[in-house]
């Protein structure tokens, strides 16, 4: 279990380490910052820890803003010499809200909370994985599609289809020999009617086949950059927030 700590003072932050590794020894602290500018720049660099021990004041701005502009983040533990910010703290998916100097039980109470948080996350998510394993094995995905070419309608099978992009408002299949048809869809609905085994959406815009994966490169940001086929001009690159389970689909 990993964590990370921002705090400007850096007697608070490595007594709040040590008070965390006597209380929850297997919580990991992988990182201790010091500033909004050091915050941004380590969780834009890498994996999202599963809690993070936020200074709401700091000495370039608050706490809030590295939130701001994270478009996902794990519970947070607040720390701070002020009460003011409480209610704003919880907006954030606060889970405690501990005044400095740190009392031990006070922590005691917050990791606590954490982890029965953290057993309740683990249930739900190992039930609704079990749903999706079954859904994929009783539903119905769709299998062919029409498309209306000039005055004529052609179909296409499912496994003729290389992948799917968003383009100036329209969504465009296209086939394995590399020609495009604009399609009725969305790719929200398309995420839903066709079989995650076969298609993955790896960002806004794109939902490829794991046949048309024909290369992955990483790139920055903890993203990946794919080769399609056929050939896509434009760059097509897989989302931070999607590279794990994108990963996990191409392993399945």
């Amino acid at each position: 279990m990993k964590a990370v700590i921002v705090e400007d003072e850096s007697i608070a932050s490595r007594r709040l380490a040590q008070l965390i590794g006597e209380l929850v020894p297997e919580i990991e602290i992988v990182a201790q910052l010091t500033s909004v500018e050091s915050g941004l720049k380590w969780f834009h660099e890498n994996t999202m820890p599963q809690l993070i021990f936020l200074d709401i004041q700091l000495n370039d701005g608050y706490g809030f803003d590295i939130l701001d502009h994270l478009q996902e983040h794990p519970p947070v533990i607040f720390t701070t010499a002020y009460n003011e910010y409480a209610i704003r703290g919880f907006k954030y998916n606060g889970l405690d809200y501990l005044l400095k100097p740190i009392d031990k039980n006070d922590l005691r109470v917050a990791l606590n909370k954490f982890q029965k948080s953290t057993n309740l996350i683990s249930d739900a998510w190992n039930n609704d994985k079990l749903e999706q394993i079954k859904n994929i094995f009783h539903k119905a995905y769709k299998h062919r599609f029409m498309v209306k070419v000039g005055n004529q309608f052609k179909s296409f099978n499912v496994g003729d289809i290389a992948y799917f992009k968003s383009e100036e408002g329209l969504i465009f299949l296209k086939d394995r020999s590399g020609k495009s048809y604009p399609i009725e869809y969305t790719i929200d609905q398309l995420e839903e009617i066709l079989n995650p085994v076969q298609f993955f959406r790896i960002n806004r815009k794109f939902m490829v086949s794991v046949a048309a994966v024909n290369e992955i490169h990483t790139y920055f940001n903890s993203r990946l950059l794919l080769k399609l086929m056929p050939k896509e001009e434009e760059q097509v690159i897989v989302s931070r927030e999607r590279t794990t389970n994108f990963k996990r689909w191409l392993d399945l």
